[in-house]
């Protein structure tokens, strides 16, 4: 009768439960089945019946199994129930969207407040500063981004962004597009402000009308084009232009640094966006080379000042950039280069240019040395593409167009510093020249896109190498050399004047030429995780068997403890 008791107590029962409950504690995952009942009031009745001795064994072991099976699935059915609710995020950005979160901050959103995780952060502590001291803490409690909630942190927003986040989040030409499986920061849904529309790219629309500037200074004085008879005034209107638009997006972007830092820190980590930062100064010293004659007369040297102020600020952000390509890490080169990545490298040979005008010959040599070395190291990085570099999507392909930019603005910086179109100035315009040519015959890569203000960049190429062509008609005169340099001539200022007009009908017609910059809103690391229905299943097999052994030893241990006692 002891024996009896012993075994069909309800503690020996409940022991096992406990074990049950405990290793379900050991790994919480959610759970997505529902329609799931219960049967915990059969397992109570069962408690209550008389079991005999000879069926212990079947009846202990039976009802463990349906315990752990039930009782498990009532456990991930409590557990995931408020989890479930918050699964599936909006894609309107309001989920992600600073203060805008009420109901996962419990903070009361103001108007603008959207924003205000892209503001200088002076101006985001002042905001911070007028919110009740006991919400500001609940808001500083939360400071990580968690892919189950969606909460948003400043400080993890402001960080830095890896950049291969930026190759699989985004896609488009100069990866400006949000992929349909991620969200963003921001809300879609409402017009962002303008500054922070306002990307780095408006400074390509500087370097197309710049490198104009330049084409036509050569086409008005080089002997190979005196048969077109060109007249100055023509270099002197795209001058002005181009000094104007420049100043205009320089003073603005000036202001979205003032007033939005953090979406300019933003654009810097963007393995395309950050190349332009290099553009204003080539602009600049693309103005200075093409400076009309009432302003520098032909044959007097430039003073050197002008070198050092727009080469300067060039030759130091190179230095931070090359060195993150040098040391490794996250950023190093193959990590981060594309085409657009020619526009870091091409200013070292338009610095030789402008270095051998104001006569610092050597310095323009060793420009010179720099630009072409890292150009093939560049050029040799793109053309192998290596299996730890990311994978460049297929709407990139325009971009392809830089890589004629640095071979033939090299060549015509040799023959500027050496004063004769030699074998190495010729080889490196005849890559160009070919490389040219092969874009050409795939039209299709520049085919099927939205139009963007970072097409302007794309011009800069094609100018460059009209005017090394140019060059070479000069050094080799002949019918192919000049019909060659007039109608790449014509191709080029052909392609400004189409993206000109489109640019205004953009800007003051349709308004459309700056929508929602979403490049700059995409977060750390994606917020949805993906379902794991295979590995759930898993573990509550691995529970299962787990209870089962439990029971096996209990089993065991009984009956021995029986033939003992008989």
């Amino acid at each position: 009768m002891d024996t009896r008791s012993r075994a069909t107590s309800p503690n020996s029962m409940e022991t096992h439960l406990v074990d049950i409950h405990e290793a379900l504690q050991e790994e919480e995952e959610e759970e997505e089945e529902e329609g799931i009942t219960r049967v915990e009031d059969k397992a109570k009745k069962g408690l209550n019946k008389p079991i005999r001795v000879r069926d212990t064994k079947r009846t202990h072991k039976n009802f463990s199994r349906q315990v752990s099976l039930e009782t498990g699935f009532s456990v991930f059915n409590r557990e995931s129930k408020a989890k479930d609710e918050r699964r599936v995020l909006p894609r309107s950005g309001r989920s992600f969207g600073g203060f805008d979160s009420a109901i996962r901050m419990g903070v009361e959103a103001r108007k603008g407040d959207n924003f205000s995780i892209f503001k200088t952060k002076s101006t985001l502590s002042k905001q911070n500063s007028l919110m009740p001291a006991r919400k500001e803490k609940e808001t500083e409690s939360h400071q990580r981004i968690d892919g189950s909630t969606g909460r948003l942190d400043d400080d993890s927003v402001n960080t830095s962004v890896p950049a291969g986040r930026y190759f699989a989040a985004l896609r488009g030409p100069e990866l400006d597009q949000v992929k349909d499986t991620e969200d963003i920061l921001l809300p879609k849904d409402e017009k962002w402000p303008f500054l922070l529309r306002f990307p780095i790219n408006c400074f390509g629309i500087c370097l197309g009308l710049s490198s104009q500037a330049v084409l036509w200074s050569a086409l008005s004085t080089s002997p190979a084009t005196k048969f077109l008879h060109v007249t100055p005034f023509i270099n002197l209107a795209l001058w002005l232009l181009a000094l104007a638009v420049l100043v205009s997006v320089s003073v603005t972007y000036i202001l979205k640094c003032i007033f939005y830092f953090e979406a300019v820190k933003r654009e810097y980590f963007h393995p395309v966006r950050v190349n332009f930062f290099f553009a204003p100064w080539v602009v600049c010293m693309f103005l200075a080379l093409s400076a009309p004659p009432i302003l520098a007369p032909p044959g007097s040297p430039l003073h050197p000042a002008i070198w050092c102020v727009f080469m300067g600020p060039y030759f130091f952000l190179e230095l931070k950039i090359y060195g993150q390509w040098l040391s490794g890490g996250k950023r190093r080169l193959c990590k981060v280069v594309n085409p657009s990545t020619h526009l870091s490298v091409v200013g070292n040979f338009v610095g030789a240019i402008l270095a051998s005008k104001v006569g610092w010959q050597e310095v323009a040599k060793f420009l010179w040395a720099i630009g072409f070395a890292h150009y093939l190291v560049v050029f040799v990085t793109l053309y192998q593409r290596l299996p730890t570099t990311e994978t460049l999507p297929k709407e990139l392909h325009p971009v392809y167009s830089m890589f004629i930019a640095a071979p033939s603005a090299a060549s015509i910086a040799w023959e500027t510093i050496y004063g004769e179109f030699d074998g190495l100035s010729r080889t490196c315009f005849f890559i160009a020249l070919f490389l040219y040519i092969s874009l050409v015959v795939r039209i299709k890569f520049f085919t099927g896109f939205r139009f963007s203000v970072a097409w302007w960049s794309y011009t800069f190429p094609m100018t460059t190498v009209s005017v090394a062509t140019i060059k070479y008609a000069q050094h080799v005169p002949c019918t192919i050399s000049k019909g060659l340099a007039l109608s790449l001539s014509l191709m080029s200022s052909t392609m400004v004047a189409v993206l000109l007009v489109s640019t205004l009908l953009h800007a003051f017609v349709w308004q459309t030429l700056f929508p929602n910059d979403l490049a700059i809103a995409i977060t750390q690391r994606r917020l949805v995780k993906e379902k794991k229905p295979f590995k759930r299943a898993y573990d509550i097999r691995r529970w299962t068997k787990q209870v089962l052994t439990k029971n096996n030893t209990v089993n065991k241990n009984f009956n021995g403890e029986n033939k003992m006692e008989h």
